[in-house]
C-alpha cells in the first residue's frame, strides 16, 4: 500500500520541483522590488531585453540549459541557451476491477528529447549585460 501511495504522489513531487517565474521572483524578492517597473513587467512575462543583468535573466528565464563562449572580432561574449519548453510532460492514471480484485496504475512521462535539442532563446552577454537576444521564430 505504501508503494502504491508513493507512486501516486511521485508526479506531484515532480511538479512541485519545477521552478516558475513566480517562485524565482519570490526567491529574489528584495532585488526584484528594486528593479524599474518595466523590467519587473518583462521578468513577470518571462522576457528579457538589452541591458538586463545575469540576475534579471535568471529570474525571468531560470538557469540556462547550455552556456557557450563566443569570440569574435568584436570581443568575447557568453551565450546562455534555453531549450524549447514545449509540452513534453504527460501523466496517466488508471483504475480497474474484475471479480474480487481491483488495481490502480499510473505513469509519468517527461521527454526532454535529447536527440533533438532545440534552443528557443539565446541570450548574449558582454561586459555583464545582455547585448543581444536571439529567439527562434515560430513555425508558420
Amino acid at each position: 500500500m505504501k508503494t502504491r501511495l508513493a507512486l501516486l504522489l511521485l508526479p506531484l513531487l515532480l511538479l512541485a520541483g519545477c521552478a516558475t517565474v513566480d517562485s524565482r521572483i519570490r526567491k529574489h524578492q528584495a532585488v526584484f522590488d528594486s528593479w524599474p517597473a518595466n523590467v519587473q513587467a518583462m521578468v513577470r512575462a518571462e522576457k528579457v531585453d538589452l541591458g538586463f543583468t545575469p540576475e534579471q535573466v535568471r529570474v525571468a528565464l531560470g538557469d540556462p540549459d547550455r552556456v557557450f563562449s563566443r569570440k569574435s572580432g568584436e570581443g568575447e561574449a557568453e551565450v546562455w541557451a534555453y531549450y524549447d519548453r514545449g509540452p513534453r510532460f504527460s501523466l496517466g492514471l488508471g483504475v480497474g476491477s474484475g471479480g474480487y480484485s481491483s488495481s490502480v496504475g499510473g505513469g509519468v512521462v517527461y521527454d526532454r528529447q535529447y536527440d533533438r535539442i532545440d534552443d528557443a532563446v539565446r541570450v548574449v552577454f558582454e561586459g555583464g549585460v545582455v547585448t543581444a537576444v536571439e529567439a527562434r521564430k515560430a513555425k508558420k
